[in-house]
């Protein structure tokens, strides 16, 4: 029998750097604030509606909620996604992080 083997914990999602490139900085987490809406929505597409779901005015205002949801989750660290394509916007411009 294998041997289980405990790995050590994966380090804190990356910070965006406090350089001058504050508009792409927004540009990416803008972006991923919308890439985790989206899956937000895909997810809430998927539950089936329960005794507790809000009827047709819930199904009205899902999309909203999954984009503010999205937003919330990028501005408090998202999932990573931010930094990669900060570093893409950077290097599309020509320049160096």
């Amino acid at each position: 029998m294998d041997d289980i083997r405990i790995s050590p914990p994966l380090p804190p999602t990356p910070r965006l750097p406090s350089a001058s490139n504050a508009p792409a900085q927004k540009t990416a987490r803008d972006f991923e604030a919308v890439f985790i809406g989206q899956m937000t929505q895909l997810m809430f597409e998927s539950v089936e509606p329960g005794e507790f779901s809000g009827g047709h005015g819930e199904q009205m205002f899902r999309g909203v909620l999954a984009e503010k949801l999205g937003g919330a989750i990028a501005e408090r660290g998202g999932i990573g996604l931010a930094p990669k394509v900060l570093e893409q916007i950077i290097k599309l411009q020509g320049g160096n992080q």
